[in-house]
């Protein structure tokens, strides 16, 4: 997870408009959401979390290696998909 600063320069460059998060203490905060935490190279690996309005967990992907990533286009479509979903239901 990025420093402040970095955080701050992709949330610039990409103008995302929801809360993007920063500071990640490794590797105690990694047991904390989960994540893999590599001590052999001292990284924690990719963990995506898909939040919905209420603050809830609606999607997550862990990774153990360079795959297994929610790319931008699965991401939205998931976000879509939910909407649809809710819009027929009431």
């Amino acid at each position: 997870m990025d420093p402040p600063d970095k955080a701050k320069e992709m949330v610039e460059r990409t103008r995302a408009t929801f809360p993007v998060g920063y500071g990640l203490k490794v590797p105690a905060d990694a047991e904390k959401v989960g994540a893999y935490w590599e001590d052999r190279r001292k990284i924690i690996h990719a963990t995506t979390f898909i939040i919905d309005a209420e603050k809830k967990v609606t999607q997550a992907c862990y990774a153990t290696g360079p795959i297994g990533r929610i790319v931008a286009e699965d991401a939205l479509r998931s976000v879509q998909g939910a909407k649809k979903r809710k819009a027929q239901t009431g």
